[in-house]
C-alpha cells in the first residue's frame, strides 16, 4: 500500500499496479509459517469468496479510470478514517453485518487489488471495528492478501499488462523487501493490540497523505 502511493510518482498505473501486487505476493509467500497461523477458514472464507468476485471487476477498470483521481479520493479516505481512528481513546465496536458485511467488504477489497494491489486497507479497517486480536487479524488479512493476490497478478497477466518492463521492475525491488520483511516480522511479535492496531493506522494514515499528493493535478 506505502509501496504504491511511492512508485505512483514514477511509474504510469498500468505498471505500478502489477508491481505492487507481485510484491505483495512475495511478501506473503516469504512470511511462510506466519501467514496462516491463527488463521480461521470460517471466518476467511467469506472475505475470500467476494474478493474473488470482485478483482476482475478491478482489472477490467484499471486502463478505464484516471489513475490521478483515484488516487486523490482512495487517499482522501484513507485520511479522514485513520485520523478519525487515531483521534478516538478508544475504538468502537461494530458487531453488525456478519458473514454477508465480511462478503461486501471482500468483494469491495478485490476490486481495490483488482485495480491497483489495494486488497488490504478496506478489510484491515472492517477487522479493526470488530475488534479482532491482531494475530487473528493478521492471519486473515494476510490469507485474503494471498488470493486475491494471486488472482489479481493471473487477471493482469491475462489482459496483458505485464511485460518484460514489470519483470524487470520485480526483479529490481523483491531483492529490497526481504530486511522490511524480516523487520516487520520481529516487531509484529513485541506489539500488543492496541500498539498493532494504532500503527496500522499510521501506516494507512502515511500512504493516504502520499496518494493524496501524487494525485493532486500539477499546474500546467
Amino acid at each position: 500500500m506505502v509501496s504504491l502511493a511511492f512508485w505512483a510518482w514514477v511509474l504510469p498505473p498500468d505498471s505500478a499496479g502489477p508491481l505492487v501486487v507481485a510484491c505483495s505476493l512475495l511478501g506473503q509467500l516469504l512470511n511462510g509459517r506466519t501467514t496462516w497461523q491463527g488463521l480461521r477458514l470460517r471466518a476467511a472464507w467469506p472475505f475470500i469468496a467476494g474478493g474473488v468476485l470482485g478483482v476482475p471487476v478491478g482489472a477490467w477498470v484499471l486502463p478505464l479510470i484516471d489513475a490521478a483521481m483515484f488516487r486523490l479520493a482512495f487517499g482522501i479516505f484513507l485520511v479522514g478514517w485513520c485520523s478519525a481512528m487515531l483521534l478516538l481513546r478508544t475504538l468502537p465496536r461494530f458487531e453488525r453485518g456478519g458473514m454477508a458485511g465480511d462478503a461486501v467488504v471482500g468483494w469491495i477489497g478485490g476490486v481495490l487489488g483488482g485495480i491497483g494491489g489495494l486488497t488490504g486497507p478496506v478489510p484491515t479497517l472492517w477487522m479493526t471495528l470488530r475488534g479482532w486480536e491482531k494475530a487473528r487479524q493478521r492471519a486473515l488479512v494476510q490469507a485474503f492478501n494471498t488470493a486475491m493476490h494471486a488472482l489479481a497478478l493471473s487477471a493482469f497477466v491475462a489482459k496483458g499488462l505485464v511485460g518484460a518492463e514489470e519483470i524487470r521492475l520485480f526483479a529490481l525491488a523483491a531483492p529490497c523487501m526481504l530486511l522490511p520483511l524480516w523487520a516487520g516480522t520481529r516487531l509484529f511479535a513485541r506489539l500488543g493490540d492496541q500498539d498493532y492496531r494504532r500503527l496500522v493506522m499510521v501506516l494507512l494514515l502515511a500512504a493516504g497523505v502520499l496518494m493524496i499528493a501524487n494525485g493532486i493535478p500539477k499546474p500546467g
